[in-house]
């Protein structure tokens, strides 16, 4: 029997100097819903930084133990540290067995990061990972081309957008926010 934790869908997006990410809370084992509420946001570097988890948790987890260590390396420099984080997963052999995947948030950048040692930034500063990310990320480049809403209000809406579609997406929306600095 074949039974997969599939959990998650994040959303991430930067804009004028604001960043927001946005997730559901639902958890399920095969096909039964086991947690509502499970937090896939993590701030970092004092706050500046949002990270999305999606994948294994115990490795996601580990994952963002490992970005954390390199923005503190890095000063806080997103792109740098995801660079490296992504170079030492894909060189190491402990990292490369993790199966997962990060979406991390800026003021400035969004990026996605893979055990593949890809780092892919967004052209349009909007990232999604997870089971429902297809439609999450419709749904926000939707919102954000056809209204006025800001960056908050926009991956919360895409979060809820994606949970009528995918019976992955669920459970409570969590989402935090940056904003520019005074």
């Amino acid at each position: 029997m074949d039974i997969r934790f599939h959990s998650t869908t994040v959303i991430g997006m930067v804009r004028n100097g604001r960043a927001a990410m946005a997730s559901d809370g639902q958890v399920t084992l095969g096909d039964t819903v086991v947690k509502m509420n499970a937090r896939k946001i993590r701030p970092l570097c004092g706050g500046t930084v949002l990270v999305g988890l999606s994948g294994a948790g115990a490795d996601a987890f580990a994952l963002v133990e490992r970005l954390e260590e390199k923005l503190d390396g890095f000063r806080g420099n997103l792109p740098r540290a995801a660079v490296d984080l992504a170079r030492e997963w894909r060189t190491d052999r402990y990292l490369r067995e993790l199966q997962a995947m990060l979406a991390a948030v800026d003021r400035t950048h969004a990026l996605l990061i893979g055990g593949s040692g890809e780092v892919v930034e967004s052209p349009d500063g909007i990232v999604a990972v997870g089971s429902g990310y297809p439609y999450a990320l419709a749904a926000a480049r939707a919102l954000d081309r056809h209204t006025r809403m800001g960056p908050g209000r926009i991956v919360r809406e895409a979060i809820a957008i994606a949970g009528d579609i995918c019976i992955y997406t669920g459970g409570s929306i969590q989402s935090e926010e940056i904003c520019p600095q005074a």
